[in-house]
């Protein structure tokens, strides 16, 4: 079996399922953050960088009323099928999230699992922060997942786990092959093979990711004053237990709210009265 060098988010149906055992834990994470951290109930829910449409149809199934952003359109139109499929509605954008705006403002957003990060120069993740900011309702909150760079760990990482879904299993490898600390820019090395009954398949498929640690996070947080940092979890999701922004943690979940606005005083109209 030979080894095609290929976009792993133009085959939708195999990356889905190789994080599909993480859906259930996210879901339910993600309604208790909307409890918890949000100042109004939550209804309608942005989802950037979608992929196949894995937590978009979960959050669909629960009621809300769901948008899902995405670039790759292999990716979208795979989640188009599986809602179609599901008897679900969700509203599928063919947009870049960089930069894009919404017709109606929603009361929550999410950006799981390094997707963020695909954003290579500050310019951009500054961008795709504001166009979040805009978008959400003042109140709402903004569930961002990466991988943070801790000062002190090994550059080189692999990390791989597999799923299955009746016949058909998917091995994922994980390779950090270059880093640049200067630059901060790592090249990621995916490789995912598929065994699906008598058919199989491997697929390599490398790219840049940003790097950040826990203090060129915030400065970067720092120039989009509209959001806020309320808490920071892992990937446990234990929304109990929120844990301290340090130069530590690895795993991250940032829980941004979007600031009310401010109430100017009101003048006094009264005219003062003669002597």
């Amino acid at each position: 079996m030979g080894t095609i060098e290929a976009n792993w988010y133009d085959y939708p149906q195999y990356f889905d399922m190789a994080f599909r055992d993480e859906t259930r834990s996210e879901r339910a994470f993600l309604e208790a953050v909307f409890r918890k951290y949000c100042l109004s109930p939550v209804r309608r829910v942005l989802e950037l960088g979608c992929g196949g449409g894995r937590l978009v149809v979960a959050l669909a199934r629960r009621g809300f009323d769901v948008t899902g952003l995405e670039l790759n359109r292999k990716s979208l139109d795979y989640a188009r099928q599986r809602l179609q499929r599901r008897g679900l509605r969700a509203k599928l954008l063919h947009a870049d999230m960089a930069n894009f705006q919404l017709r109606r403002p929603v009361d929550a957003a999410v950006c799981t699992w390094n997707t963020f990060r695909h954003l290579t120069t500050e310019q951009s993740a500054r961008r795709h922060l504001r166009s979040v900011a805009r978008c959400l309702q003042p109140g709402g909150v903004y569930v961002l997942g990466l991988h943070l760079l801790p000062l002190y760990v090994s550059e080189q990482c692999v990390e791989r786990w597999s799923a299955r879904h009746g016949r058909t299993k998917v091995s994922v490898t994980l390779r950090v092959i270059t880093t640049d600390r200067r630059r901060r820019i790592e090249v990621l090395r995916a490789t995912m093979r598929v065994q699906a009954g008598s058919r199989e398949l491997a697929l390599r498929s490398e790219f840049p990711l940003r790097m950040y640690t826990a203090t060129q996070f915030r400065k970067l947080l720092a120039t989009v004053p509209e959001l806020e940092l309320c808490d920071v979890f892992d990937f446990w999701y234990d929304v109990e237990h929120p844990l301290k922004l340090d130069d530590e943690i690895t795993d991250t979940v940032f829980i941004l709210r979007k600031r009310m606005p401010t109430r100017r005083p009101r003048a006094n109209r009264d005219r003062p009265r003669a002597s």
